[in-house]
């Protein structure tokens, strides 16, 4: 059955067959069958000329001037247009920065609902709407056609037939988050057939199934898969914008990760993941475009209508409000932007599948300028019923006044949750005075999500993601080593809560090797057992480095690209990260739906935090500033599973502690000891003393 919505149906022929009036809605081009309905949303605009051109994009064979204006909406019907007609748009109007509007009718424009882009991009001056070198800059402008340098829009057939399994549609509390590069995860690895590596076929081929199977993961992460564009100063510098975040198009797959048709490749793609149970979501870049800042290029929204698609300094309009540091800001408290992205996010859940989205600078999608949690987009999302079952993850802050809203999202919103990467972080590296914040962290962080209905799935748990460094890196080097950057290493991080155990990057010292692997595994197993959702980075399982490069944004090569040389070394944890993940799965309460009460009302504890002597912490013991050493239990769900015993020693020596009292317990069984490799297969008596060793952690199960 096609998953397609149901299109309307044009009669706005003429009897003659030519051109007629069309309709303002769908936006874009529709094609019915018969012909293609374009329409094109601009405010400002004084005229809206279609362009066609060829099959190989060269040739300009027709220009159309869009005849109808509905509610701001300009739109035209052409019978003889099919699908795989290649077209843009040139856009009159005022061409006045210091009012917010840069309309150039010489530039073309992609459509900003192109479903997919045909054509090589070349960056020229031709591209900018003002004289480049000019001395007015932007002020002054430019009169250069860039069509021959322009990649053109498509008209496609939105037609799909689906013929495979539906969507898993895996619980939240089930979910298992992997992060990962489209190009980067597969280009080197050895298992994916050397024509897939790279592209979107590579993930869903059987040798990278198979291994995010044994990992446990339930859903895949895909860094920006929108079309986007190489900066400038990256490509003259040979480097490439490798992350993606840089869109030029909401609603078009991007074509780099495909051999042929990038629109099948990436359906069957989602198509073969949904087969093996892993749901797919993408990372969105709705906050900003890769237009820049007033000094950018004009490729789409700021020559259609610059000052309804961008939030301007209200004093001089001629300048953005730039809250993500892109140069731009995206507007979504302007009806028509707003509905740009509601439509670009039903069409990846309606032709393409997808289970869920993670939105880039989240914030700056909830301003009006000010950061508002009950903003127009987030009312849009809740109702919407299409996207009713879709995961929603914020990545909670940008750089604007406010930005930083870590548990200031709605209710039904998950959040990335740098509260427990930092926690996280100070401990392992060995900070006293850090139990506290560990504690908070592995509750989910419920001073910050325990309002407003959220449960603790609001809470997406990570040590490490695509922006800063790898989990070997983070106890590899003390410092960043961005040089192969260009910028003389000033970009990235300074700041990353890291420890190079002894010696800055590789070493062949046994004994610094072997407590770089036991903390990435200490790490690993925080994150499979805290409450929360947990999300790990692709190659951390592998000791994947990227040579203490923290902002490997546009190394599109071995720096950027996962390594897998280390697949079934010592560092490879991938046997570890599954077991993990069959632990979690074990004990119900790690994942629960509802928040820790500690004491309850009958008297009994679903958490209860403890001592080495097995006593309940007091206050004191919470403030005791060396404290490294945190213990405690999670009662049993019900009847059919067991208490957990967890106990974590960040300090240098060894801790001994004894095996605590519980209901339903009368010994206590080894599941993990992050410190001897194994667990011991032997049971703790209630009562009985135990050591566990320095930097370790320790998991047990009780037993009657």
């Amino acid at each position: 059955m096609s998953s397609h919505r149901l299109l309307p149906s044009f009669s706005f022929l003429n009897n003659d067959g030519k051109m007629s009036a069309g309709a303002p809605y769908p936006l874009g081009a529709t094609w019915d069958g018969r012909g293609t309905n374009f329409a094109l949303f601009s405010a400002n605009a004084t005229k809206v000329t279609l362009c066609l051109f060829d099959r190989s994009g060269k040739r300009e064979t027709e220009r159309v001037a869009l005849p109808e204006k509905t509610d701001d909406v300009w739109h035209a019907y052409l019978p003889y247009v099919s699908p795989g007609q290649l077209y843009g748009y040139r856009v009159d109007g005022p061409y006045e920065p210091n009012a917010g509007h840069r309309f150039n009718p010489h530039k073309l424009l992609i459509d900003p609902y192109s479903k997919q882009l045909a054509g090589p991009f070349v960056w020229n001056d031709g591209h900018f709407g003002y004289r480049t070198g000019a001395k007015q800059q932007d002020l002054a402008i430019d009169r250069r056609d860039n069509a021959r340098y322009m990649v053109k829009s498509v008209v496609v057939d939105p037609a799909h037939t689906w013929q495979h399994a539906p969507r898993p549609q895996k619980h939240w509390e089930d979910t298992i988050i992997y992060e990962a590069h489209v190009k980067g995860l597969t280009q080197q690895h050895p298992d994916v057939p050397p024509d897939l590596r790279g592209t979107y076929r590579g993930l869903s081929s059987p040798g990278m199934i198979a291994h995010l199977r044994k990992l446990g993961v339930t859903a895949i992460e895909l860094v920006p898969i929108h079309a986007f564009l190489d900066d400038r100063y990256l490509v003259e510098k040979g480097l490439r914008n490798y992350w993606g975040y840089s869109t030029l198009s909401y609603f078009a797959p991007e074509a780099r990760y495909a051999h042929g048709d990038e629109i099948p490749a990436m359906r069957a793609t989602v198509a073969a993941l949904h087969d093996a149970g892993i749901e797919v979501i993408l990372d969105v870049v709705y906050n900003h475009t890769c237009e820049g800042n007033h000094l950018g290029p004009t490729l789409c929204y700021r020559g259609i209508d610059n000052a309804s698609y961008y939030w301007l300094m209200p004093d001089q309009p001629r300048y953005y409000d730039d809250f993500t540091g892109t140069g731009n800001s995206l507007k979504l408290a302007h009806p028509r932007v707003l509905q740009m992205v509601m439509d670009s996010l039903r069409h990846w859940v309606e032709a393409y599948h997808v289970d869920g989205f993670r939105f880039d600078l989240a914030s700056t999608l909830g301003r009006g300028p000010a950061f508002d949690r009950n903003a127009p987009f987030f009312a849009a999302v809740r109702q919407d019923p299409v996207l009713a079952n879709v995961k929603m993850i914020a990545e909670p802050w940008d750089i604007g006044a406010g930005g930083y809203q870590v548990g200031g999202f709605p209710n039904g919103w998950s959040e990335w949750n740098d509260v427990y990467r930092h926690a996280l972080r100070r401990f392992w590296r060995g900070d006293g005075g850090t139990i506290g914040d560990l504690a908070h962290a592995l509750t989910a962080s419920a001073a910050q999500f325990q309002h407003d209905g959220r449960g603790p799935r609001a809470s997406i748990n990570h040590v490490t993601v695509h922006d800063g460094f790898t989990l070997a890196d983070l106890y590899s080097y003390d410092h960043k080593h961005n040089e192969a950057n260009g910028e003389d290493n000033r970009d990235g991080a300074d700041d990353n809560v890291s420890t190079n155990c002894g010696v800055e990057g590789p070493t062949d010292d046994a004994g610094i090797l072997g407590r770089r692997r036991q903390l990435r595994k200490n790490q690993i197993a925080c994150l499979f057992l805290a409450q929360g959702i947990p999300l790990l980075l692709a190659g951390d399982e592998v000791g994947n480095s990227q040579n203490g490069n923290n902002n490997a944004y546009c190394q599109d090569d071995e720096i950027g690209w996962t390594d897998w040389s280390k697949l079934g070394s010592d560092d490879d944890l991938s046997e570890f990260v599954g077991a993990m993940a069959k632990l979690r799965a074990r004990f119900p309460q790690i994942a629960a739906d509802h928040w820790l009460q500690g004491k309850k009302a009958d008297g009994t504890h679903d958490i209860k935090w403890l001592r080495p002597s097995s006593e309940e912490m007091t206050e004191e013991d919470w403030h005791f500033p060396d404290g490294r050493f945190l213990a405690y239990v999670l009662g049993a769900r019900d009847d059919k599973t067991k208490p957990m015993f967890v106990v974590i020693n960040g300090a240098a020596e060894d801790v001994e502690f004894t095996f605590p009292k519980w209901p339903g317990a009368t010994k206590w069984q080894n599941l993990l000891d992050t410190g001897n490799g194994e667990p011991q297969s032997v049971l703790g008596d209630t009562g009985s003393p135990w050591t566990i060793k320095p930097n370790s952690l320790l998991v047990f199960a009780g037993q009657t």
